[in-house]
């Protein structure tokens, strides 16, 4: 299994990326803004967290016209399997491979803590060995994370089975940590072969760390 990982100037959570995919079996490779092409056999590719290009203008809005963009969408849209992690989702919003845009949290503060997200979608590859309803925890660090999209698209996700995790306590009671419409922690395309979601889960996939439910999402990724 080889999985590509973006690095665009401000990223800084590839290393962390790969080091837990490695950890759940992957060859990986870091791929660069400027490369046009993905490395070849890439399986999976990965944009990861961080504050690509220092999130001027908007979070992942120059990033998204980066060379290596076009190749990602491009994979994409052949069926490639693609993951975004916090900027990464916001990368992938702006560039159009998923649907909806990214708002400041409600608080206009940056958050950084372990949160709880329910499993809303299982039948897809990247959450299939979790139940839907399921409860995991991972850790969040965004200032621009509350997801949004207008009520018809929202009906469309649900109507699609696009809502892939949201917001929760540990009883798996609604907790809107961050303004998000509907609670909504991470979404898929209609396809299903691009899925991201603003917690970071190589942030529990650590050796170290007891909570391993990160690594857990991450094996899953790999299963397909």
């Amino acid at each position: 299994m080889i999985v590509s990982i973006l690095s665009f100037p401000g990223s800084n959570c590839e290393r962390d990326t790969k080091r837990a995919f490695e950890r759940a079996g992957a060859k990986c490779v870091v791929t660069r803004r400027d490369e046009t092409e993905l490395p070849q056999k890439t399986d999976l590719v990965v944009a990861p967290g961080g504050f690509s290009y220092g999130d001027y203008l908007r979070c992942g809005a120059i990033a998204r016209f980066a060379p290596i963009m076009s190749a990602v969408a491009a994979f994409a849209k052949n069926g490639g399997r693609v993951l975004g992690v916090c900027n990464g989702f916001q990368i992938l919003l702006e560039a159009g491979l998923l649907p909806g845009a990214m708002l400041r949290n409600k608080n206009l503060r940056f958050i950084s803590r372990d949160v709880f997200v329910k499993v809303v979608s299982a039948k897809n590859s990247f959450l299939s060995n979790f139940k839907e309803s399921q409860i995991i925890s991972m850790p969040i660090a965004h200032a621009e994370g509350a997801y949004y999209i207008d009520p018809d698209g929202l009906k469309g996700l649900y109507d699609n089975d696009q809502v892939a995790l949201t917001y929760c306590d540990q009883e798996g009671a609604d907790a809107n940590v961050n303004g998000a419409i509907d609670h909504i922690a991470g979404v898929f395309n209609k396809e299903k072969n691009v899925f991201a979601l603003m917690p970071h889960p190589e942030r529990a996939a650590s050796a170290f760390n007891p909570n391993n439910d990160g690594l857990a999402l991450i094996k899953n990724a790999l299963e397909f």
